[in-house]
């Protein structure tokens, strides 16, 4: 299933250099046509030799291939490649490609690429475990690349892993399956919210709603599931999610997933708001714990940010969103209002009147409105086959 596919492979200085032979030999034995780049560090690990030979190709580390001028062109091999492959990666490869760090050549490359990008880590476990390549790590998955965790596959958006570099039969088998795999959303970029959000009144006490977040981890997942890039950012929920493709961001306050929401929205392909944001705050927050005296007690309320208006307000062409309007009457009318005010492409409608909807169930009735008004109506179901729902609408919006 590799066959004719354009694979770099990139090899970095680490122990397990020695697996690239092994890789190289079956991707070509696979039908690829592979070209090895090292970094001046694998060199004290393996040969060039040994996998130019096994490659039938030129192994590259310099710019320049000799005294007469002539180099190997970085941006024609970035954009020459159907995948990248680097593997190993060591601790050192993966904190310049998490930060764009360019001081070899196979850093260019990768800088150059337009295709997908596989990394298979390769350390000490203390290393690996490491906060600041945990964060390099997490940094990866955010511009798209995917981690290759040794015998799982991919590792998921928690990243730990165990240190060791995936066999490199494993390897092929993940590479066969993604570059053959052709999911409709592959390659987008997507911002989720999801879960309530808490405004303090003091340091003990909260304004929230019963928001459980199951729906928007649901379509979050599920978006993954069709290849994007998913940043969800959720409120205070139990949910949680161990997909390789979902990112996620917690946050607290509507205020917080306000900030989140508009550093991410500028690069989003589609933008799904399923958190239950509140509406309102308290004006002020208590310092110290109130005590009860009186027998009535009022707080100052103040309206939150509105991120859907904000996020609206911003779109350009090309971007989608999808709001979610719970309600309990006039529930069309309200809906289309929201999705006309909010400048959404659609709008998911619940209502707390369908038994089995709305918060705290693990099922739901939704109705979803286009920009044009056309009602779609679904029956009562799971919420992770609303959400099969939901995303097959939006692969529809986006292919209009």
């Amino acid at each position: 299933m590799l066959a004719g596919k354009k694979i770099v492979l990139g090899v970095t200085g680490s122990i397990a250099a020695y697996k690239s032979a092994v890789l190289t030999r079956l991707l070509v034995k696979a039908g690829a046509n592979v070209k090895v780049v090292m970094t001046p560090a694998a060199h004290d690990f393996i040969t060039p030799l040994t996998l130019s030979t096994l490659s039938k190709s030129p192994a590259l580390t310099e710019f320049v291939r000799d005294n007469s001028g002539q180099w190997n062109n970085h941006v024609d091999l970035g954009l020459w490649a159907d995948a990248i492959i680097i593997a190993p990666a060591s601790a050192n490869t993966i904190a310049k490609v998490a930060n764009g760090i360019c001081d070899n050549l196979l850093l260019a490359v990768y800088l150059s690429a337009r295709c997908p990008v596989y990394l298979a880590p390769a350390m000490d476990l203390d290393m690996l475990q490491h906060p600041a390549t945990q964060h390099n790590l997490q940094r990866l998955t955010q511009f798209g690349n995917r981690i290759i965790d040794p015998g799982y596959g991919e590792l998921a958006s928690g990243l730990i892993g165990n240190g060791r570099m995936a066999e490199p039969e494993d390897i092929i088998s993940f590479l066969e399956q993604n570059l053959t795999d052709k999911k409709k959303l592959t390659g987008k970029k997507v911002l989720v919210t999801a879960g309530p959000t808490y405004e303090a009144i003091d340091p003990v006490r909260f304004i929230g709603n019963h928001s459980s977040g199951k729906m928007g981890f649901a379509i979050a997942e599920e978006l993954a599931n069709q290849g994007a890039i998913v940043n969800l950012i959720t409120g205070p929920t139990q949910q949680h999610t161990n997909h390789h493709g979902v990112n996620v961001k917690k946050v607290v306050s509507a205020q917080e997933m306000f900030d989140a929401c508009n550093a991410l929205f500028p690069t989003c392909d589609i933008t799904v708001l399923a958190a239950a944001v509140a509406d309102y705050r308290p004006a002020e927050v208590a310092a110290q714990k109130i005590k009860k005296k009186d027998e009535n007690l009022s707080i100052a309320l103040t309206k939150t940010q509105d991120i859907a208006a904000s996020l609206g307000k911003l779109k350009h062409n090309g971007q989608v969103i999808v709001g979610f309007a719970l309600e309990t009457e006039n529930e069309l009318q309200n809906a289309i209002q929201k999705l006309e005010k909010k400048n959404f492409d659609l709008i998911v409608l619940n209502s707390l009147n369908d038994k089995g909807a709305g918060f705290g169930h693990d099922t739901n009735k939704i109705r979803i409105i286009d920009r044009s008004q056309n009602v779609s109506m679904f029956d009562l179901k799971d919420k992770k086959a609303v959400a099969r729902d939901i995303v097959h609408a939006i692969i529809e919006k986006i292919h209009d």
